[in-house]
């Protein structure tokens, strides 16, 4: 397995090359993944055979690459007696063992800026909580199994908490984001004790103020936010792609009111918002059928008049576009929201009744087209997912396409649970490390329940890889309402590319007649 240094030193000199149709680099324990940019299937044999020589030329690398960072830390965690008990240890030899080490990161992900730290003393390494926390408050230093590691943001956690830090790890204004990268090193220093409340959860970003604003949310529906096709080359700090789930939807509802295909939109879930226009409007619904809107087609909004979407009668995701786009600030290239770190979108959160937003000036001009493509115009049922079988896929034989799954409740923007007879994965626990992980990756978690990771999915993740739903089937995914059927079909890359110049051949046709339409 290549060491820690070497990764980095692969990463890095992947990114140097600054390769055509190369768009994210990840490194992670013994490997770095190299993600291209949509439609970027051309030279693969050159580009492998460039690769295999920068992997060669760094076969010397040593762990000594980084930067060394000091990270004060209190130790006054909730976990840290339960912790010392286990161990049968004091507080004070804890700390002292904590204290002791020169970490080293080997992944970051999980959340944006969370470095996975290798180095823990055995007589540390500790079981993951029974339960995991809700919430975990930004900056809680944890252990979990032999990693520990600091939380940059609030979200829900399995890890034991015995301690807190007030540094940033990630801060999307900053021009590197991320504090720490692969290959760096961390030592934990003890801090004073201190008498503050700063285990309650931190305020949120603030909202400003919208003086331009012209929708009004009414009710917000159910988790309803800004996206647009997400944010890019940020994977190496651990951002998620985010942006809209059905991302077919979102180009095609902008196509119809006549914005770029990247303008942010509002995406909705089963239940629609109620929106209050105070000014003229274009909007197109795509995606999911509403009773308040007609699907697939621009429709003219006075000022004045209140929208209610009401609950979804196909579908799971609904894509309303506005003619000029919702604008809101752009974070790291994107006005995608970002729940899981708080931020783009709207304050970095899912809308809220008296929410306001602004809508940029109209760029273009609406149209209305005939029909669409089969494959856009309707959500099949049942629907079959095209995968192509990922490295593990072997170790958990045919019963990954031999049967029907049902898509679980508990399904979110993160992932797409899916509920079916278990799948045994032979080894499952020697499959366990840490991989980069996408949109459309199928894990296999040890109750044998494969999840298919969505736009929100973090950007490493340790469960078995068994395969990759292809990129034009994505939206389908995103539509699946809990309960209903899907199955995996089997595929290979080529069809998989064929599938994605099918669709990308499609959306082209439509906007030349849509802009004939409004000519």
């Amino acid at each position: 397995m290549a060491t820690i240094g070497r990764v980095r030193a692969v990463a890095e000199a992947v990114a140097a090359a600054r390769l055509p149709g190369v768009e994210e680099i990840v490194a992670s324990p013994g490997r770095v993944t190299v993600l291209l940019a949509h439609g970027a299937c051309g030279d693969m044999a050159g580009l492998e055979k460039t690769l295999t020589v920068i992997v060669t030329q760094t076969a010397s690398t040593t762990d000594d690459a980084g930067t060394t960072y000091e990270i004060p830390v209190i130790y006054d965690g909730p976990d840290l007696e339960d912790v010392c008990t286990t161990h049968r240890i004091d507080r004070r030899r804890l700390i002292a063992l904590h204290t002791e080490p020169d970490y080293v990161v080997e992944a970051i992900g999980f959340l944006p800026g969370f470095g996975y730290l290798a180095g823990l003393p055995e007589s540390l390494a500790t079981p993951r909580r029974a339960t995991p926390r809700a919430r975990v408050p930004a900056g809680a230093v944890g252990i979990g199994g032999r990693q520990t590691g600091v939380y940059p943001f609030a979200s829900p956690g399995g890890w034991n908490l015995i301690g807190r830090s007030p540094v940033s790890l990630f801060d999307a204004t900053r021009p590197q984001p991320a504090l720490l990268a692969v290959g760096d090193r961390v030592r934990f220093m003890a801090a004073d004790l201190s008498t503050d409340d700063w285990w309650q959860p931190r305020s949120q970003t603030a909202v400003e103020q919208v003086p331009s604003a012209t929708i009004t949310v009414v009710q917000p529906g159910l988790f309803t936010t800004v996206q647009d096709l997400g944010r890019r080359g940020h994977r190496a700090a651990g951002v998620p792609l985010s942006g809209a789930a059905d991302s077919m939807s979102l180009r095609l509802a902008n196509l119809l009111v006549g914005n770029a295909e990247d303008a942010a939109a509002i995406e909705c879930t089963l239940l629609g918002p109620t929106l209050r226009f105070d000014r003229d409007a274009t909007v197109a619904l795509v995606g999911a059928a509403f009773p308040g809107l007609p699907a697939n087609r621009p429709v003219q909004v006075p000022s004045g008049k209140e929208v209610v979407l009401g609950h979804a009668t196909l579908g799971c995701r609904g894509v309303l576009a506005v003619a000029g786009g919702i604008d809101v600030p752009p974070v790291l290239g994107s006005r995608s929201t970002l729940v899981t770190a708080g931020f783009g979108g709207y304050a970095g959160r899912p809308l809220r009744a008296g929410d306001r937003l602004a809508v940029g000036e109209a760029q273009g001009r609406s149209g209305l087209i005939k029909a669409l493509p089969p494959r856009l115009a309707a959500l099949k049922r049942p629907c079959s997912l095209r995968v192509i079988p990922g490295e593990q896929a072997a170790l958990a034989g045919d019963a990954v396409w031999s049967q029907s799954f049902r898509a679980g409740s508990r399904s979110d923007r993160i992932g797409l649970r899916l509920h079916g007879e278990p799948i045994s994965c032979v080894g499952h626990d020697a499959c366990m490390k840490s991989v980069a992980v996408f949109p459309g990756t199928v894990q296999l978690p040890p109750d044998g329940q494969p999840i298919v990771l969505l736009a929100d999915a973090q950007t490493i993740g340790g469960y078995p890889v068994i395969g990759q739903v292809i990129e034009s089937d994505l939206p389908l995914a995103a539509q699946l309402r809990p309960g209903e059927e899907v199955r995996l079909q089997e595929v290979t890359i080529e069809e998989a590319r064929d599938a994605m110049r099918e669709c990308d051949a499609a959306l082209v046709m439509l906007g030349a007649a849509i802009r004939g339409a409004a000519s």
